[in-house]
């Protein structure tokens, strides 16, 4: 009798629980009093934790799991590309930025390229590589804020890249579509073909070679060393006009990150040349319009934040290039009144079609990798890294493993326009690496994908502020993403109820339905929130890649020292 008593509560037991809240996320986040490093490739997060337990830095794990990104997630980013971070010490009063986008060329000029026969800037090859800034960014940071000794942060990337690693998912299919591209180089075509398969494992010693150098003579081995010959001598064989000089005389900059509030947040971003300004833009012409606390699938939300982004981004292809260059209206981009005004024209009835247009002749997509890291002491830092489109200019530098970026592309041929291309200027950028706080609450974040950036940026602060989540729901939430500049067509993710589509459409919206989780058109992101009242840090990533928010180990798992 006893034991059918038992078997009755047991069966009671699901019915006498209380019901689960509403989840619409994917995975919890992860929570540790300890740091955390969230990537796009679990290894690499593993990477940057595993030196956040040897003692490191922030900026250490940061630069360790971006190295390692560029062995593993060799499409997306790596040594031939540009950085940008945004770093927020937990004792200071305020985050630091780093400009890490390299120059042109001294002697690539307009003139040049139309003798050459090029109507307009060209989307790949030699004559779109600037100057990378990866490696001094590196150097930039970890000068700054580094406490291991270098050497040790190229210790996992090294690993990856001479004794191999099991390919991932996305990263499979990202290599995939490259595959023209590869093609086209005899060397690329040598290291990076055929497609390795889904887990097959995958070794570049050349690559490993590559950050030896670099692990052992610092970034002069890139700038002024084997690794900088290399890449001179590919662009004379190319017919680039690359000197020695315009990477022995590149530094990256310090910069103070440009800000606005949003409902009593405070939203940090890189200044000029990054496309950033645009984020902040958006949120400025969100602010004047109620979105109501949780009416995420609002198709009226939604229609605001569309028509402000459009908007944004009309004033980010007219006015964004670099400010030593071209004067960047900084001030009256981000001025309050300014956005009231601009906000004022949006018809809460119909959709906005004759935004400026952009270039329609560079595919947009950017392909980059954008990672975030907090150490146990509650500095955190927001980096992003990229080599522009998939496989950058197409272009890999013979015996050393990477691919040069095609961040020149982005440059125009009108000498008119402030983002012409000129000697030793630096292009419009659209990686972006993203930072907000409100009192004890301190979140480094970032979104990827060419043009899909700063709106993206500014829907995920929203996602928090105006609709409560978290930010991993903030994260996964479904995404707008229009990469073009002018017209009334965007993509969206079908997670959406029918109505919000509907409602859209008769609003005079052009949307195409992406794949649900589409990496392709809404890029990946990933987040750690610190609060400071308690210690206790949260990391996000984005399921639309293969990465995770790895924590950096307990000292009671730690290997005994020998």
């Amino acid at each position: 009798m006893a034991f059918r008593g038992f078997l009755y509560l047991l069966f009671l037991m699901p019915m006498m629980l209380p019901a689960p809240p509403d989840r619409s996320q994917s995975r919890s986040m992860t929570v540790t009093t300890r740091g955390i490093v969230a990537t796009s490739v679990t290894l690499a997060s593993q990477a940057g934790a595993q030196i956040l337990a040897r003692g490191g830095s922030a900026a250490d794990a940061a630069i360790a799991a971006n190295a390692t990104l560029g062995v593993v997630e060799p499409m997306m980013n790596g040594i031939g590309g540009d950085l940008f971070a945004i770093v927020r010490l937990a004792a200071d009063k305020a985050p630091q930025g780093l400009n890490a986008s390299g120059w042109a060329p001294k002697t690539l000029s307009i003139e040049a390229l139309q003798k050459a026969g090029h109507a307009a800037m060209p989307a790949t090859g030699i004559q779109t590589v600037t100057v990378p800034g990866c490696v001094a960014g590196w150097a930039a940071l970890h000068s700054r804020y580094g406490r291991l000794p270098w050497k040790v942060l190229f210790a996992p990337a090294i690993y990856y890249a001479e004794h191999g690693f099991p390919v991932t998912e996305v990263v499979h299919d990202e290599w995939e579509s490259g595959n023209a591209k590869l093609s086209s180089n005899r060397y690329a075509k040598q290291v990076f073909l055929p497609v390795p398969a889904k887990g097959q494992v995958f070794r570049n010693p050349d690559l490993a070679k590559s950050l030896r150098l670099i692990a052992e003579q610092g970034a002069k081995a890139f700038y002024r060393g084997p690794i900088g010959e290399a890449i001179l001598a590919t662009s004379r064989e190319l017919g680039g006009t690359m000197a020695a000089a315009d990477l022995a005389e590149f530094e990256p900059e310090w910069v103070e990150p440009i800000s606005v509030t949003y409902r009593g947040w405070r939203v940090f971003e890189i200044p000029p040349n990054s496309q950033g300004i645009a984020a902040l833009s958006m949120l400025n012409l969100m602010e004047t319009f109620d979105f109501g606390q949780g009416a995420f699938t609002s198709p009226e939300a939604f229609h605001r934040k569309i028509e402000s982004q459009k908007l944004a981004y009309a004033d980010l292809a007219r006015y964004v290039a670099d400010p030593r260059f071209a004067k960047v209206p900084v001030a009256g981009l981000l001025d309050k009144q300014y956005a009231a005004a601009r906000a004022r024209s949006i018809d809460p009835a119909r959709a906005r079609c004759t935004a400026a247009p952009g270039d329609p002749s560079l595919d947009p997509h950017g392909d980059t990798t954008y990672l975030t890291a907090v150490d146990s002491n509650g500095n955190l830092v927001s980096l992003i890294q990229s080599i522009f489109q998939n496989f950058g200019s197409g272009i890999a530098v013979p015996g050393y493993g990477f691919h040069l970026h095609n961040r020149g592309a982005l440059f125009v041929l009108d000498p008119k326009h402030p983002n012409a291309l000129a000697p030793r200027k630096r292009p419009f950028h659209t990686i972006i690496p993203g930072y907000m706080e409100k009192g004890n609450q301190r979140i480094a974040f970032g979104i990827m994908g060419g043009l899909n950036q700063a709106q993206a940026h500014a829907q995920f602060v929203s996602d928090i502020v105006d609709h409560g989540m978290n930010i991993q729901a903030a994260l996964e939430a479904p995404r707008f993403s229009k990469q073009t500049f002018g017209g009334c067509d965007f993509k969206i993710e079908p997670r959406l109820p029918a109505a919000t589509y509907q409602h859209l459409r008769a609003l005079g919206h052009q949307y195409e339905l992406t794949g649900d989780f589409s990496h392709e058109y809404m890029g990946c992101g990933q987040a750690i929130l610190f609060d400071v009242s308690t210690g206790v840090k949260f990391g996000a990533s984005d399921p639309r890649k293969d990465g995770a928010a790895i924590p950096e180990p307990d000292p009671y798992f730690a290997a005994p020292k020998k």
